[in-house]
Formats: C-alpha cells, sequence, structure tokens
C-alpha cells in the first residue's frame, strides 16, 4: 500500500472498548508463534458432501472434486489467525474460513507462510487464496510494488471482510509521549515487514525534521517485533488495531504493552484470489454475503470482540 499523506483517523477508544472481550475468549492464549516454515493445519472443518452445501455448485468443479480450498496465511496474527497452546490454528480468519466452507461444502486448508510471500504463492498456484488481514489496496489489486510504484506481476482481486485501522502501542506505562505519527519522530519503531504499518513508517520517517530521524526496524512477523519491543530494544510498535489491542490484553498477563493514540488508515480486509480465478472470487463473495444474512459472521466477529470492524455487505475491491 502506498502511504496516503492525508491519515484519516477512527475513534479509536469505542473500539478499545469492544476489543476487551477478546481478552476473555475462549482458549485464546497470545503464543510466540512466528515460526514460518511450512506448515499446514485445517484451519475448520465443512460438510463432508458437497451436495448438501447451499453453494457448492458455484465453485469451480476442480475445486469441488479436490474438496479443499488452500489458504496461504501468516499464522502469527493474534487474533485474526494463529495458534492455540495445542497448535491448532484459529482466530477470525479461521472461524469465518469455516463458515464459508459450511457453505460451499469445502475444507479451508491453513498453510503458515510469511505475509510478504503470501500473493508470490497465490500467483505461482501454491494457494487457491490468501487469507491473513491483508489489507485491500488499488496496488495489490493491481500487481504494483506500493514503495517502487512499479509492476511486480498480476493483480489479485479481494472480497472484503472485515475493516480495520493501524495503531501504534508502546511498552505500558512507559509511553514516552507518544501520541501520533509525528511523535515517532527521534524514536524506534517496530514493525512486521511488507504492511501497512510498514508503508506508513516509511512515509513518516521522510517528513521527520533533520536530527530527530524515525529508526524503523521490520520483522517477518509482528511476534518478532513485539519481542523487541518487549525487550527493550525500541520505543513503540505498529500493528492492526485488533492484534494491537490483543497484545495489550493479553501480552505478560496484560501488563506488557498499551495501545496509545487514535487508529488511522482504517481501511478493509481482503480475502486474495488470483485475477484469473473469478469463479472462485465470486463463490467466496456469495458465502459471506450468506453468512452475513443468517447471521454466523455476526456471531464470529462478537466472539472476538471486534464488532466495530464488521462489515454489512461483501464488496469486491473496495480498496483505494
Amino acid at each position: 500500500m502506498t502511504a496516503r499523506s492525508t491519515r484519516r483517523t477512527t475513534a479509536a477508544q469505542s473500539r478499545i472498548a469492544a476489543v476487551g472481550a477478546i481478552a476473555v475468549a475462549g482458549a485464546l492464549l497470545l503464543t510466540g508463534c512466528g515460526d514460518q516454515t511450512k506448515d499446514k493445519d485445517n484451519g475448520g472443518s465443512a460438510t463432508k458432501e458437497s451436495s448438501t452445501a447451499p453453494l457448492a455448485d458455484k465453485l469451480p468443479q476442480a475445486v469441488r472434486d479436490k474438496g479443499v480450498v488452500k489458504v496461504g496465511s501468516d499464522i502469527a496474527y493474534a487474533p485474526v489467525e494463529f495458534k492455540d497452546e495445542a497448535g491448532k490454528t484459529v482466530g477470525i480468519d479461521p472461524d469465518l474460513a469455516d463458515a464459508l466452507g459450511k457453505q460451499l461444502g469445502v475444507k479451508f486448508e491453513f498453510e503458515n507462510g510469511t505475509f510478504d510471500t503470501l500473493l508470490t504463492g497465490l500467483r505461482s498456484k501454491r494457494y487457491d487464496l490468501a487469507m491473513s488481514a491483508m489489507t485491500d489496496t488499488k496496488d495489490r489489486q493491481d500487481g504494483v510494488d506500493s514503495e517502487t510504484g512499479k509492476k511486480v506481476g498480476e493483480g489479485v482481486d479481494f472480497i472484503d471482510y472485515f475493516t480495520a485501522g493501524v495503531s501504534i502501542y508502546t511498552k505500558q506505562g512507559d509511553d514516552q509521549g507518544i501520541k501520533t505519527w509525528e511523535d515517532l519522530c527521534g524514536k524506534k519503531l517496530v514493525v512486521q515487514r511488507n504492511t501497512v504499518s510498514h508503508d506508513l513508517a516509511k512515509a513518516q520517517a521522510k517528513e521527520c525534521p533533520s536530527g530527530k530521524k524515525l529508526s524503523i526496524e521490520a520483522f517477518d512477523n509482528d511476534q518478532q517485533a513485539q519481542t523487541r519491543l518487549r525487550s527493550g530494544g525500541a520505543d513503540a510498535g505498529s500493528s492492526d488495531f485488533p492484534v494491537a489491542a490483543y497484545a495489550a490484553k493479553t501480552s505478560g498477563g496484560g501488563k506488557d504493552f498499551e495501545v496509545v493514540g487514535e487508529q488511522v488508515e482504517a481501511a478493509p480486509y481482503g480475502i486474495a484470489v488470483a485475477k484469473s480465478n473469478t469463479e472462485l472470487r465470486d463463490a467466496l463473495q456469495a458465502a459471506l454475503e450468506a453468512i452475513i444474512k443468517n447471521g454466523e459472521y455476526d456471531k464470529i466477529i462478537a466472539k472476538w470482540g471486534v464488532e466495530a470492524g464488521a462489515v454489512k455487505e461483501a464488496a469486491v475491491n473496495g480498496g483505494k
């Protein structure tokens, strides 16, 4: 994503209150799940017979025959997707995938990978789709590198399923006066590589005055960034609001971090599908619409305490 010069703030306080339920959602322990080796895990189950699923006939025949949809995901991003103590993939995305699978009569099988390789894996057909708190942006739709502005590959289509902004967090009780992105000038920030937070940090670094450099350290996953901040190796971190809020509620029993300031850059998360795979895209959109209408979507979003990010319809390529 090319960071926008004008950032839109949102009412973070209401979302912070809403996300409180995350801390007590069943079996939600923040674990060190930063291992980015190839790791397959079923994110949920679907109906055994695709013929009994209401939207099975919308899927490409090849997918129906396999009975499995391969999902590329960075499974280290609680509460969106992460591993519980038993090693099972859990979170918002796996729960939604399970509900979509019941509509389509297939299983969604999550495969772990670093975030910045997911679209490459999608293009190479290693995955059928990517579902990993991925922001739907025009650059990703067009296959453009957000930093260079150059075409790097075929773009993707997104089915938008959630809305989230970006937050800054610090060690609890040590915010150093940081409330806005401008306050990061002269500080060290940790982020996950190739995320919207990373883009915003690079844009802010260019705006910092002489003598107040913003130092940025980027990691393969958000868990590594949190570990760096927790150990005192940085002044602040940044990630999507649900992730920052979850870390603040759970890490160290809620004593490690605090979210500071307001969210910026509210934008949709999207399920990424190859542009050539329009039949799968349309099937996913229909399934998402179905679970929104039957109430299953709202139940899942409420379970994870992030109702403020719920969508009312399954838009395609709604990101800007």
